[in-house]
């Protein structure tokens, strides 16, 4: 409504301003080519009222559907009205820069298309044009089989079977959704991709379709094989994927459990609404299934990090040498029974929790009092969990601290 409204009122006040020179040059052709000049129409319009009133009226009438539709744009979407009385839809688009390098030449449903964005994950390839929710035209290819590390497919018009299945879509500059297509056979398709570090697929693209469809594209691509971006050759833990997060938490369990022996990590459906997050999250870590709260949050220059994440980092795993053949005869020395009491501590404690779960313990805090119970393992901001038996009736409580409220914390049992 509120375009209808401006676009109203712009031509009211056009044809007010066609009649208004029109009127100039009826009256002589002198102030017909001044009233051209603004300052000069401003003139006429002084000295001849009675020939121009009906254009100047004309022209006002236009005033008013236009500052209504200004108005109501205004009140529904400042941002576009900013947009346009900045003269931004006088300035040529600007492409995005490009994540990977792309040499392809062609045309997806007979425009140019240039993809910015390409990832081959799960068995689907995709190339985007547009950085936006929607892409402005879009390539996807659904293959058949999970490719592996080397990816290579070539189909041709007359192929039939089970076949890769290709999807246009594009978007309109006056559509709100996009349009799509498919067909899964008919086509020429030519992929030879190789892995490149550290998460990358580069090759030869060939794709042509039916004439209808007025889409061919060839050349070289560069691909993701998943979403983790890198920075210097590390993880960029900035960048907003659920590969992110669970790359960020799998390091998280292996420090804090001590143990590289950490898969199978489940995350519940979430999406990046702000710098915080907290997901109730389940991993297979040395052979058990632990759930635990996580409560994730994104800071400058850090990234993404797990509040209360103190744990060290793991150590490099040594290297077992090789016995001598002739020392397999030999019968190795029994050694003494390992003490655990000696050189524990609550660093010791933090990055090896499972080694000393369900032994008593003593607890003293800064602030007086100790408490005696038994270690039942970290909480999710890494406090310490001791649990305490309560008189012969079976009950049992529980206590946590956190590792700024311990003073000492001693090992009772071997």
């Amino acid at each position: 409504m509120d375009a209808l409204l401006i676009i109203g009122g712009l031509l009211l006040m056009l044809a007010g301003l066609v009649w208004l020179v029109m009127r100039a040059f009826s009256t002589s052709l002198l102030w017909g080519w001044g009233s051209l000049i603004p300052p000069f129409t401003l003139f006429y319009v002084v000295r001849h009222w009675g020939r121009a009133r009906s254009a100047v009226m004309l022209l006002g009438l236009g005033v008013i559907p236009l500052v209504v539709g200004l108005t109501l744009l205004a009140n529904k979407d400042s941002e576009r009205l900013a947009a346009i009385l900045r003269l931004d839809w006088l300035k040529a688009e600007q492409q995005a820069p490009a994540e990977l390098a792309m040499d392809l030449r062609g045309e997806l449903n007979g425009a140019p298309f240039q993809p910015q964005q390409g990832e081959l994950i799960d068995g689907v390839l995709s190339l985007r044009e547009g950085s936006d929710f929607f892409a402005v035209r879009e390539l996807t290819i659904r293959l058949v089989h999970k490719p592996g590390d080397e990816v290579r497919v070539d189909v041709l018009p007359q192929d039939s079977g089970n076949l890769p299945e290709i999807e246009l879509s594009w978007l309109s500059p006056e559509q709100d959704l996009p349009e799509a297509r498919r067909l899964s056979r008919g086509y020429t398709l030519h992929l030879d991709l190789r892995p490149e570090a550290p998460n990358r697929l580069v090759g030869d693209f060939h794709l042509v379709l039916p004439p209808y469809f007025k889409t061919s594209l060839s050349g070289r691509v560069e691909l993701y094989r998943n979403r983790l971006r890198y920075l210097d050759g590390r993880v960029n833990r900035s960048f907003d994927s659920t590969d992110t997060i669970a790359y960020v938490l799998e390091d998280y369990l292996q420090r804090r459990f001590a143990t590289a022996q950490v898969d199978s990590l489940k995350l519940p459906v979430f999406q990046f609404a702000g710098d915080e997050l907290t997901l109730q999250i389940e991993a297979r870590i040395d052979q058990r299934v632990e759930q635990l709260p996580v409560r994730l949050t994104k800071r400058a220059g850090q990234g993404w990090t797990v509040e209360g994440d103190h744990f060290a980092a793991l150590p490099k795993p040594s290297v077992t040498l090789a016995k001598d053949d002739n020392a397999n005869d030999e019968q190795a020395t029994p050694s003494r029974t390992l003490d655990r009491r000696e050189r524990f501590s609550l660093a010791r404690l933090q990055r090896s929790p499972d080694q000393y779960r369900n032994l008593n313990m003593r607890l003293s805090r800064t602030t007086g009092g100790t408490v005696e119970g038994r270690f039942a393992g970290l909480d999710a901001d890494g406090s310490v969990r001791l649990n305490q038996q309560l008189g012969s009736g079976g009950g049992q409580a529980s206590f946590s601290f956190k590792p700024e409220e311990i003073a000492r914390l001693q090992l009772l049992e071997p």
